[in-house]
């Protein structure tokens, strides 16, 4: 019970700070170009830069996915705790069932109290396994869809600044590919 008990703390942990980091970038992300300029959030920070240096497109591809995986950074965490999860509930009903033969082959009698502890906690390992993957498979699916969000909202801010610093220097500015 104590590994599970130690994944539930890890993703609880997890969800709790990606939730915080994901609501103030989309916070931020969603207000005009100048006034996230005037916030300086430190996931823009690389990029901007890049962009006022007047780097090339595959160096600024290059920066914005450095920033798309700082932003997922953790939800892989998450899809490894609900994996394992039922699988250490699923380890906790074997040794429960283990227990339960090892009273059936000691005593020739069998009584069913001797059996119930090695089921009992057969039982409540898979349900305590069960029940930490399936909530933080949930946040994870909430989570990663907020971290789309704000990969969607990090591109648009890069094209608009780009275009509006190609503007001001007179060239044209490219598009931007797949980061």
């Amino acid at each position: 019970m104590y590994p599970l008990l130690g994944c539930s703390l890890l993703g609880v942990a997890i969800v709790i700070s990606k939730f915080i980091e994901y609501q103030y970038y989309l916070k931020i992300l969603n207000k005009p170009l100048q006034e996230i300029l005037k916030t300086n959030p430190t996931i823009l920070l690389p990029v901007v830069e890049k962009i006022k240096e007047g780097c090339g497109e595959e160096e600024l591809t290059v920066v914005c996915a450095k920033q798309v995986s700082q932003i997922e950074k953790g939800l892989s965490w998450l899809t490894l705790i609900a994996t394992i999860a039922p699988l250490l509930g699923l380890t906790g009903t074997v040794t429960g069932m283990i227990k339960a033969f090892k009273v059936v082959s000691e005593n020739p009698t069998i009584n069913p109290s001797l059996l119930a502890g090695g089921i009992w906690e057969a039982l409540i390992t898979t349900a305590a396994g069960l029940l930490i993957a399936v909530p933080i498979y949930v946040a994870h699916h909430y989570l990663d869809r907020q971290a789309d969000e704000i990969v969607l909202l990090l591109k648009e801010f890069t094209m608009t600044l780009r275009r509006r610093e190609q503007g001001a220097t007179g060239k044209k500015a490219p598009e931007l590919m797949g980061y």
